[in-house]
């Protein structure tokens, strides 16, 4: 039996709400069980300059937690002076697994960069930023075409992840923090919609894995993504 009395293959309720900062081009908070993130996506007529002249456009992302996302209250990174090693980490997994959905050449030479602000944390904070910051970068996409800026839809399919993971001997799909502090083995599955591959993370946090078990684990991802994608088009089309 999971902590929280689900089924193995079952996730964790999710909502997207959109629209929820006036400023930003794009932007959403998403909902996964008690992780919240807000996810905002900001159109920039520039690009880093290893891309400038090249024609294609950019995607990139920022990671962050709020003091009190955590059970204890952590410093903010600002005041360290520099970004830890996972924020480092994690917004770099975000910014490339957007990019993979993204046709580069359609999108201009501009820049769009989606920050993704954990406002709680309950395991699987970089899986829902990924997820909800498609949604940002959806929107922000559409504002785009809705001005003529951009002809042709740059955004092949949707991005989502998921966790999954061994707890308690069993394959099961979206960690919470109690199955993920304890899990055997943890893994993040980064996907499009229609169920290509943009990266897998997997590691035996307590005991290795057979390979058995990893295909128990990349079908429930799959499950688990594409409830996520229909999530993401209904909510970017409301």
């Amino acid at each position: 039996m999971r902590p929280s009395g689900r089924d193995l293959s079952e996730m964790r309720p999710v909502s997207i709400e959109t629209g929820v900062t006036k400023h930003a081009e794009g932007s959403c908070m998403i909902r996964v069980g008690d992780t919240h993130v807000l996810c905002t996506a900001t159109i920039e007529d520039r690009v880093p300059p290893f891309v400038k002249g090249t024609g294609l456009g950019w995607v990139t992302a920022e990671y962050g937690m709020l003091p009190r996302s955590t059970t204890s209250r952590m410093r903010r990174e600002a005041t360290a002076g520099k970004q830890g090693g996972r924020t480092v980490e994690i917004q770099r997994l975000i910014g490339r697994s957007l990019r993979a959905g993204v046709d580069r050449v359609a999108l201009g030479e501009r820049q769009i960069t989606v920050d993704c602000d954990v406002i709680q944390a309950d395991g699987g904070t970089r899986c829902a930023s990924i997820t909800g910051g498609w949604v940002a970068l959806r929107l922000a996409v559409n504002t785009l075409m809705k001005a003529g800026d951009v002809i042709s839809d740059p955004l092949i399919e949707p991005v989502a992840a998921v966790s999954c993971g061994i707890y308690a001997g069993q394959p099961v799909l979206d960690l919470d923090y109690p199955e993920d502090s304890e899990a055997g083995v943890d893994g993040n599955f980064v996907m499009l919609g229609n169920g290509r591959l943009i990266e897998v993370q997997m590691s035996a946090e307590g005991a290795t894995f057979t390979r058995e078990q990893m295909d128990a684990l990349m079908e429930l991802a799959e499950t688990g993504v594409g409830e996520l994608a229909a999530m993401q088009k209904a909510a970017a089309s409301a």
